[in-house]
């Protein structure tokens, strides 16, 4: 299993699917089966039975999650893709574009 460089909080963009180009934050990552689940990104329509939570039931839309390798980080210097190393400042990690050398928060 490879290593997910992403974490939640992270922005992100689509580079693959019918969401493609799109960009956004990430809510949740699922390191076992290797998604993440992206802010407005790869919506979908779910029916549901009525509950407490939607008293109406009916078709719902969500976000559903995508796999890792189809999302890359955003360059906080250009807003385009990149890809990260990981460097070490006074002890810690720190992880920074390749593209433009700056730190990805």
């Amino acid at each position: 299993m490879s290593k997910i460089n992403i974490k939640k909080g992270d922005n992100v963009i689509v580079l693959a699917g019918e969401s493609r180009g799109e960009k956004g934050r990430v809510l949740s990552v699922d390191r076992e089966q290797q998604r993440v689940l992206v802010e407005g990104v790869n919506i979908v329509t779910k029916a549901t039975k009525p509950s407490a939570k939607h008293p109406q039931g009916g078709l719902i839309k969500i976000e559903a999650p995508i796999h890792v390798s189809n999302v890359s980080l955003i360059d906080p210097a250009s807003g385009k893709a990149t890809r990260i190393a990981i460097k070490r400042e006074d002890g810690k990690k720190v992880r920074i574009a390749k593209k433009s050398g700056k730190e990805i928060k």
